[in-house]
């Protein structure tokens, strides 16, 4: 009985420390907290990870989407930025803005409109979404540009937009200490 009580402790460890590292995602030299309530929506094309934003109801769900092209790829941050506000028909203007966050340079932007949905290799538009908003950041990591692009209902994006907020803070370069 000592026995099985003492495998179990173990067991519940292990699972224990494997839900802390599931809630971590890693590119570019960084990594970062995924917000509890997030899901990982498993792998798609080109995207380091992929993470769905609870909203009142299925269909109002976001998504994050992270990329990572590698050192050197993927285009500068003012023409990310750029594509980024073009993806929304009749938008609010983009609000955009830098910080640091632990070292790195992270550059902002938010806006709400119609999202045109691209995807697909040529990007074209799933279908015109009205009533979406972007919160999105584009990190100076180590190894080259790490891209987060939140988008969803603005409903959901608002009401996400602290565990956004949060996610960004806890993104350190890889080997450090998380604070």
């Amino acid at each position: 009985m000592k026995h099985t009580r003492t495998i179990l402790a173990s067991s519940i460890a292990v699972l224990a420390a494997f839900a802390v590292l599931a809630a971590d995602g890693s590119a570019g030299g960084v990594r970062w907290t995924v917000p509890a309530r997030w899901q990982s929506a498993g792998q798609k094309p080109m995207r380091a990870a992929t993470y769905t934003i609870p909203g009142a109801t299925p269909a109002d769900n976001g998504e994050c989407g992270v990329f990572f092209f590698g050192t050197g790829q993927g285009g500068g941050v003012e023409e990310n930025l750029q594509r980024w506000a073009g993806q929304f028909e009749g938008a609010s203007a983009p609000k955009k803005s830098e910080k640091t966050v632990n070292g790195l340079k992270v550059h902002l932007i938010s806006l709400s409109g119609t999202y045109l949905s691209p995807s697909g290799p040529m990007m074209q538009s799933g279908g015109k979404k009205p009533g979406w908003s972007l919160s999105g950041a584009i990190v100076e990591a180590p190894d080259g540009n790490v891209f987060f692009k939140c988008v969803g209902p603005t409903a959901t994006i608002q009401k996400a937009q602290p565990e956004i907020d949060e996610l960004l803070k806890s993104i350190v370069k890889a080997g450090a200490a998380k604070a």
